[in-house]
């Protein structure tokens, strides 16, 4: 079950049925973000592709000489344009792959349109996703819901990019959905419906233990995309964002133009595959041994080339040793920035505070910790405002809440409303009322057992103590303990063995925390294998967007008690 290597494999196999020759790409908005995480430029350029075109762009030149691949989502737009190009072709033969099912009509449309008869192959591969790394995907969605009720074309695009990921990994699961959230019914249900109407392509190899679909909502865990990271992927999202893998470091002081924009993959960075899930100390040491490695052998590149052997040498080391340059330069940039950061917003103090309010229960400490940092005018009005949301969603309820004194200090620290607003507003959207679970309280002896043992010991970093709700969600299933009367299973057939293959997927957004979580799962649990999805991945600022895209827009700040909902969902 590997994302990456599915839709890699997808591509290779275009480039190969094409045959040899020079060709040209030509790809949607969506699709070229697909092919870019898992293909760098250079790698298929070394496959006779020389161009990369859009299909949507106006001013194509005719190139009789060129072989099109086309990748394209097939959507009624991508059609229209095909039709076009067929009629009037640009290229001397087209191999056209639609990146999920394509309608009968749509295939019609394009035979009758292609009179000269150029088009040498439609086939589906079904790659209608962004695999990030090999055991996490996105849709890169943003507000896929109204309320609690889907938007109809994201459900749409939802139930596609799910389905296309079921056929590129030749699952056909077994489905489980968070029963408080209807937004989470309604997706198992759509993907059931496809996999019933196209069951000839669901129809792979049985195996002892089927695959499962569990499907979930953001709203049950609104804790953890508020929260600071400090392993490096999901730090560098949280801080500077990633988006299909690229980095916009143009804002950063003093930044060299060749580093303006740049890319992390775990594909073909081995430093990055090496150092993505380990905490920012770590980093700072192995980028220290990086340079150092990289010193030693500078030296070495700058002899004296004295003979031929020398010259030869040199110019067969040189690609590895620009390679390590580049690396070393891009990492020594986005590790120095993290710093800067960490240090101008004061980050670890304030994420000690978010630690305490998401992981420990005592009021009056979180209370005096929140009021403290809310003084500092060193804290941004981002980490002011998601102080004050983590404490309205940790003591929705207490007795003696100080949340209306939160926000009138919010208030005086004179920032915009739109923040004071987006306290209720997340409240609202991920509140009491609304979750299926409970997201602060051990739900058993043991887990209560731990938690007591962990405060006895110390924690060994206060920055990582939480842990997301889906890391406890998943433990369960594993377990074959998830409650069928929280997550029932679509359909009267339910598993009887522990599962083996999981995909979980999580409407409203996943995080670099949680893929964090399946990460270590999947390391620790030998014969299981799991996948998480989301409509995004989200960090903050993503999040808070999502939020209020949802319409959740919060009361006036003065009011911030949620009025109790009459029947329970």
């Amino acid at each position: 079950m590997n994302a990456v290597l599915a839709v890699r494999q997808y591509v290779s196999k275009m480039i190969e049925d094409s045959g040899p020759g020079m060709k040209v790409l030509l790809m949607d908005r969506e699709t070229t973000g697909a092919v870019s995480v898992v293909y760098t430029q250079s790698e298929i350029l070394q496959r006779e592709v020389y161009l990369f075109e859009r299909l949507d762009s106006p001013n194509r030149e005719p190139m009789k000489h060129l072989k099109a691949i086309c990748f394209l989502r097939p959507t009624k737009e991508n059609v229209e344009l095909l039709v076009q190009e067929l009629r009037r072709p640009k290229y001397s033969v087209y191999f056209i792959y639609f990146s999920n099912v394509i309608s009968k009509s749509d295939v019609k449309a394009l035979a009758e349109a292609d009179e000269q008869e150029v088009v040498a192959e439609v086939q589906e591969f079904y790659g209608d996703y962004i695999a990030v790394n090999p055991h996490v995907f996105s849709l890169n969605l943003l507000g896929c819901c109204r309320g609690r009720s889907w938007e109809p074309a994201q459900l749409t695009r939802t139930t596609q990019g799910l389905t296309a990921l079921l056929l590129s990994l030749k699952k056909c699961p077994m489905i489980r959905y968070q029963l408080s959230s209807e937004p989470a019914k309604r997706l198992a249900e759509c993907v059931k419906q496809v996999i019933t109407k196209e069951y000839e392509l669901f129809d792979f190899r049985r195996t002892e233990v089927p695959p499962l679909l569990l499907i979930l909502d953001r709203s049950d865990d609104a804790i953890t995309p508020l929260l600071n990271q400090w392993t490096y992927q999901a730090m560098v999202h949280e801080l500077l964002g990633i988006n299909n893998n690229r980095i916009d470091l143009s804002r950063v002081p003093g930044i060299s133009k060749d580093l303006r924009e740049v890319v992390l993959s775990a594909e073909n960075d081995e430093f990055y595959a090496n150092n993505m899930y380990l905490n920012f100390a770590e980093i700072g040491t192995n980028i220290k041994n990086l340079m150092e490695d990289f010193q030693r052998r500078k030296p070495k590149e700058q002899q004296k080339l004295e003979s031929i052997a020398d010259m030869k040498a040199f110019v067969e080391n040189y690609p590895q040793f620009k390679k390590m340059s580049g690396t070393v330069s891009k990492h020594v940039t986005v590790v120095g920035e993290l710093s800067r950061l960490v240090a101008e917003r004061n980050l670890l103090e304030v994420s000690e505070v978010e630690q305490e309010l998401a992981c420990q229960s005592d009021h009056s400490s979180a209370l005096q910790s929140v009021r403290r940092l809310l003084q500092s005018p060193r804290l941004s009005e981002l980490d002011a405002a998601r102080l004050v949301m983590l404490y309205a969603l940790r003591y929705e309820r207490h007795a003696s809440s100080g949340l209306p004194a939160l926000l009138e200090e919010l208030r005086a620290r004179g920032g915009s409303d739109r923040y004071r607003k987006l306290v209720s507003a997340v409240v609202e959207y991920g509140g009491k009322r609304v979750r299926g679970s409970d997201l602060f309280s051990p739900k058993d002896a043991v887990a209560i057992t731990k938690q007591f043992l962990k405060g006895l010991k110390g924690i060994e970093n206060v920055y990582t103590q939480h842990q997301p709700l889906l890391q406890e969600t998943l433990d369960q299933l594993i377990k074959g303990k998830l409650k069928d009367s929280q997550y029932p299973y679509l359909g009267p057939n339910t598993l009887r063995d522990r599962p083996q293959d999981i995909i979980v997927f999580l409407i409203g957004g996943a995080t670099y925390e949680e893929a964090l979580a399946v990460f270590n799962l999947n390391r620790s649990n030998p014969g299981v294998r799991i996948v998480l999805g989301g409509t995004t991945i989200h960090n903050t600022r993503s999040f808070l967007e999502e939020v209020t895209a949802a319409g959740f827009r919060g009361r006036s700040t003065e009011s911030s008690q949620v009025p109790p909902r009459s029947s329970r969902r």
